[in-house]
């Protein structure tokens, strides 16, 4: 049998089987084995002990080196103990079913009082924190009074020293370390105190906090070593006051304790760390929250939130929230989102959600979202959705959508969607596929239209055109001459169509075009506009015939007799209608191909 190093999942059958499996397997850490083994890998020696004995040993992999040597000579020794001797007690063993589950082991802490001073309305305890299994001084451990919010760090010997001001009938000390069971010490004094901002830990034991903030550079930077072992060695418990105020994240009114409280009303005069706000907080510099941000913040540079954010956010530079925004963010650089956006971000540079996000983005440079976009985006230069968009992105520039859009995309130059099922309109629009409308310039489908038509109408015998686009709304770029010796034309053009289909051969195309005519020189302009309905036929797949009448629109700035030698001299033909200045229109015709 082969080690099993998954996670374990237990399923109930039923009360009968679940019993029977107990009752075999749970003297599993009391079998006996012997054993001589001389320089095995500690996960080889696991496997033989579980063959051995006809049960799995479940572990995480990191809980040991599983390539360290081992030497091992038992005769008929339990489980348990060969276990013992091979960890040296520091791996902590738990029977389930035909399992033994291997974990870290997890000491106790204890308290020893060296001295207690008393003065009217001060007491300072001081004493060493203790490994009770080895007896020796904890480093690093945090102490704290969990309704007075005072708290220190042993020092390398295990030393540490509290003071404590007012009246309390008692004072309770609380030892924690991180794999330590945590431990509590009452001193008793004269008068009782309980204030009203103290809420019980076990209430809301871990709903919000996380090590986001401590994982960030920022964090990095402004947290002290100290705070994050007191984050590291007491990572449950909170409490709630109705003020604060700190110079430093590390001179705060609430010490050490800063980052375990959540304020009603928080003033930092350069910066301040703390588990939230359920109220007002200002900086002149930055707020660091551990938790949830509501109501209302600002700070002179940045703000940064390790859960989410309900109210209104603004900052001189830079918003950051690592859980979700229901609200109003404004920064003069950036704003960040690590999960879902509901509500209004405003940025001189750019805002950037990593879930969905609806609401409104506004934007000097670009907005970017990597799931669902809902709402409304603007940007000086460019909108990216990696996902959806489902509604309306505006961009000077450009924007992008890698999967659909189904609401509006209007940009200066360009706009791109995998699949479009709404309205484009750039100068360019670009989608792999579309059932949408896009209105620009140049529109390409890359599983549209790709047609090509040769054709002839009443001013030039020989034109090819080129259609791409959809059904909805199609672009045509063309080119034609007149192929005469006495009366040459050249033009070239760019014209929009849209198909009326009635069954899978008959369609109507009604198209306007917009071309120059070339008579000799290009010291003169001549521009025509043409409106055109085709009648379509398809013969059979790939090919197309189709004809109709037209309408030209013509305006010339060149006199009569201006065309060069050989090019034609009379245009429009010699019925036509005349309006003002040099505008001239008639009626015509077109016939023609189309191939794929």
């Amino acid at each position: 049998m082969n080690i099993k190093l998954t996670l374990l999942f237990l399923f109930l059958y039923g009360a009968a089987e679940a019993q029977t499996s107990i009752n075999k397997y749970q003297q599993n850490l009391s079998k006996r084995v012997s054993f001589d083994i001389k320089q095995e890998k500690v996960s080889s020696v696991l496997s033989k002990m579980s063959k051995a004995g006809d049960f799995y040993f479940a572990y995480n992999g990191v809980l040991f080196s599983q390539d360290s040597l081992v030497n091992l000579n038992v005769r008929n020794a339990p489980v348990r103990d060969v276990l013992d001797k091979m960890f040296d007690g520091k791996v902590d063993y738990k029977e389930n079913a035909e399992y033994i589950i291997l974990r870290y082991a997890v000491n106790h802490l204890t308290i020893e009082p060296e001295n207690i001073t008393t003065a009217e309305n001060l007491y300072m305890i001081s004493g060493y924190v203790i490994d009770t299994q080895t007896g020796k001084k904890v480093k690093q451990a945090s102490v704290y009074e969990k309704r007075l919010l005072q708290s220190t760090l042993t020092d390398n010997d295990g030393f540490f020293k509290l003071r404590f001001k007012g009246d309390h009938k008692e004072v309770i000390l609380n030892a924690s370390k991180e794999t330590y069971r945590d431990t509590a010490l009452v001193f008793l004094a004269d008068i009782t105190i309980k204030p009203e901002s103290y809420d019980d830990p076990d209430k809301e034991k871990g709903t919000f906090f996380s090590n986001a903030i401590e994982d960030l550079g920022i964090g990095r930077f402004f947290i002290s070593s100290a705070q994050r072992f007191q984050n590291m060695n007491i990572p449950n418990f909170f409490a709630n006051t109705p003020f604060q105020a700190s110079f430093t994240p590390g001179l705060s009114s609430h010490g050490m304790m800063s980052s375990r409280v959540v304020n009603k009303v928080s003033l930092n005069v350069l910066g301040g760390y703390t588990a939230g706000v359920d109220g007002f907080e200002m900086a002149g510099l930055f707020n660091l929250n551990k938790g949830n941000m509501r109501k209302f913040q600002a700070a002179g540079l940045f703000n940064v939130v390790g859960g989410s954010v309900e109210g209104f956010q603004i900052a001189g530079l830079h918003n950051d929230v690592r859980d979700k925004l229901d609200g109003v963010q404004a920064a003069g650089l950036l704003n960040v989102v690590k999960t879902d956006a509901k509500g209004v971000q405003i940025a001189g540079v750019a805002n950037i959600v990593s879930g969905n996000m609806k609401g409104v983005q506004a934007a000097g440079l670009v907005n970017i979202v990597s799931k669902e976009n809902d709402g409304v985006q603007l940007a000086g230069l460019g909108n990216i959705n990696s996902r959806s968009s489902h509604g309306v992105s505006i961009a000077g520039l450009g924007n992008l959508t890698s999967d659909t859009a189904s609401g509006v995309q209007l940009a200066g130059l360009f706009n791109y969607a995998r699949k479009n099922t709404g309205f484009q309109l750039a100068l360019i629009n670009f989608s792999d596929t579309s059932t949408g409308t896009s209105l620009g310039l140049l529109n390409f489908v890359g599983n549209g239209y790709h047609k090509v038509s040769l054709y002839a109408n009443e001013l030039t015998n020989t034109n090819v055109a080129y259609k791409t686009g959809n059904a909805n709304l199609y672009n045509v770029i063309f080119a034609g001459t007149n192929l005469s010796d006495s009366s040459k034309v050249h033009t070239i053009g760019l014209g929009f169509g849209h198909d009326f289909i009635f069954s899978k051969r008959l369609s109507l195309a009604p198209e306007l075009s917009f071309q120059y005519l070339y008579l000799g020189h290009w010291k003169y302009g001549n521009t025509l506009t043409k409106l055109q309905l085709n009648l379509q036929i398809q013969l059979f797949k790939g090919f197309t015939i189709f004809g109709g009448p037209s309408y030209s629109y013509y305006n010339s700035d060149a006199p009569p007799g201006s065309s060069a030698p050989g090019y034609k001299q009379q245009i429009p033909p010699r019925k036509h209608d005349t309006f003002s200045g040099n505008n001239q229109g008639w009626y015509g015709w077109n016939a023609g191909i189309t191939i794929f």
